[in-house]
């Protein structure tokens, strides 16, 4: 098989179209957002709300709306919760997160024990990217678009409020409505991932895309542009892999990034180490 009939084969069948491009536009909608998180040091929040989007699904299931108004409603209640109890409260916000995420999820854990027969957990946890009907891939593809525009839109206003937050208050930026409108954004991307990688690997997508570029470049621009390419690489990669080796696709993308990262970690320890011993020779 050469080249051209590996890469034109799978994209003849609608299903394996509608995935690629789907997984294109999840890639990058998570791959912008990671950096910020990164920058932030906010990735465990990524991976509360995520967590805590569980019940929302299984009580939309419950009484017959769509999965995604269900997880977004239980995403902002998670972001309020672990807003409350870090206003009135010194516990550590991080501490405050594991609560809030591990209390929700196992309250998902609940409900779908109750109807175990009529709700599939894999596809809740891991997503189902291949089988992602057309009004949800229509969903995804418009909302994550929508997002990812405004990230680039407001790009240098997040940039101020993750960077330094007291820079921004200083010049008057209005912080609270900048910190809300980003718990929004990373809301919306984690609920409109699910169907393609589900709760679980959404957390990795979230995460792992940035750290590989900040391990490459401290430029914000630059940085950005790598995690976008590398979370669309691995994104339309898995998606060939799930056709080719009947693997599962959300864990195919995740799975390629954490290679890069790992590839990416280990150039990077050797290069440092290389430097380290040119400098010790020179002063030798």
């Amino acid at each position: 098989m050469d080249i051209i009939q590996f890469i034109v084969e799978p994209l003849q069948y609608a299903f394996m179209l509608k995935a690629v491009v789907v997984s294109i536009v999840v890639g990058a909608a998570c791959a912008l957002l990671s950096c910020f998180l990164i920058l932030k040091g906010w990735s465990l929040l990524g991976d509360a709300i995520s967590h805590a989007v569980l019940p929302g699904v299984v009580v939309a299931y419950i009484i017959g709306i769509p999965f995604s108004i269900g997880a977004f409603f239980f995403a902002l209640l998670a972001v309020v919760m672990i807003g409350l109890i870090k206003t009135n409260t010194k516990i550590k916000e991080d501490a405050i997160m594991g609560i809030v995420f591990t209390t929700m999820f196992a309250l998902g854990l609940i409900l779908i024990s109750k109807v175990t027969s009529t709700i599939d957990l894999t596809h809740v946890l891991f997503g189902e990217l291949l089988g992602i009907s057309d009004e949800a891939a229509i969903y995804t593809i418009g909302t994550l678009t929508l997002v990812a525009a405004i990230i680039l839109i407001f790009r240098r206003s997040f940039l101020v409020f993750c960077f330094d937050v007291v820079h921004a208050q200083s010049v008057g930026m209005r912080v609270r409505y900048i910190h809300y409108a980003f718990l929004i954004l990373l809301a919306i991307t984690i609920t409109g991932s699910l169907q393609t990688v589900g709760i679980i690997l959404v957390i990795a997508m979230l995460i792992t895309p940035g750290s590989t570029a900040f391990l490459i470049t401290k430029r914000f621009p630059v940085m950005l542009q790598i995690a976008v390419v590398v979370s669309v690489f691995s994104s339309v990669t898995g998606s060939y892999a799930s056709y080719y080796y009947d693997v599962s696709t959300g864990g195919a993308i995740v799975f390629l990034q954490g290679c890069i990262f790992l590839l990416v970690f280990g150039y990077q320890t050797i290069l440092s180490k290389m430097k380290l011993k040119t400098k010790v020779q020179q002063m030798s």
